[in-house]
């Protein structure tokens, strides 16, 4: 069983703002989702990356240089300077401007293969994606909590791994969900108790177009802008959504039922 790990307070601040909407100020869910922003490469990198392992160093403000390591699993078509990144040891995906943002050090493409990853049981992949399902998660204490969410997608490039994201807080993460199926960590739930990942939608989104600008109001009554940028094949419905201020990807169903 996993064990959940304390987000940073950086993480929780930033995001506090949307507790009523998406359940995520009480960070309950310890996830390793640590908030990183944008920075910029070296002008060498000008290439299909996608595919590779890459390293960086990570300045912000007058905080100390950290450095990440991960893998580029997509790159974003309608706006090919975002790319989607899995760094090693985080359970979030990120979106990120690699080739523009400042706070970048140093990117590198790596030598290191990302590592053959298969699905051993198709059939068993194929019955989870769509589905609503409950992750069980081990607590600080040993406590057992249950996350419902929606498995979206198999995961690109990192084959074993698929996209999945929770009610409770509706940013995409990435596990190897047949292993927690076979563990006794993952429970598809019935048909009649799927549910959409978050309660609200965004405005300005009209059908879920891809490449749709949306806008967010918070419950400050501040508003943040974002973007479309995907839709799930298998809940076409359920879209991903970019905003400007954030780096995470969120999951939001953006078609209303009647």
């Amino acid at each position: 069983m996993k064990t959940l790990h304390k987000k940073a307070a950086a993480d929780q601040e930033t995001r506090e703002t949307d507790d009523h909407h998406i359940a995520s100020a009480n960070m309950r869910k310890k996830k390793t989702c640590q908030k990183k922003q944008r920075g910029r490469p070296s002008s060498q990198l000008r290439r299909n990356i996608v595919g590779c392992r890459i390293s960086h160093g990570w300045k912000e403000g007058n905080e100390p240089i950290t450095q990440w390591k991960g893998t580029v699993l997509d790159q974003v078509p309608i706006n090919p300077s975002l790319y989607l990144v899995k760094y090693d040891g985080i359970d979030c995906v990120y979106g990120l401007e690699l080739h523009r943002d400042e706070r970048i050090l140093k990117l590198k493409i790596l030598p290191d293969k990302v590592p053959c990853s298969r699905v051993t049981d198709v059939r068993l992949a194929n019955t989870i994606i769509g589905k609503a399902v409950e992750h069980m998660f081990e607590g600080e204490h040993g406590s057992k909590d249950e996350w419902r969410g929606m498995v979206l997608a198999q995961a690109p490039i990192m084959k074993a791994w698929f996209y999945i994201t929770y009610e409770k807080d509706p940013v995409l993460y990435m596990y190897q969900l047949l292993d927690d199926y076979r563990e006794g960590d993952l429970r598809i739930m019935p048909e009649s108790s799927e549910s959409p990942p978050t309660e609200r939608e965004p405005e300005g989104v009209i059908d879920g177009l891809i490449g749709k600008h949306v806008e967010y109001t918070k419950e400050d009554g501040s508003k943040r802008t974002g973007k479309v940028i995907h839709q799930v094949e298998a809940k076409p419905s359920v879209y991903f959504i970019k905003f400007d201020d954030d780096f995470h990807i969120y999951v939001y169903d953006l078609v209303k039922k009647s």
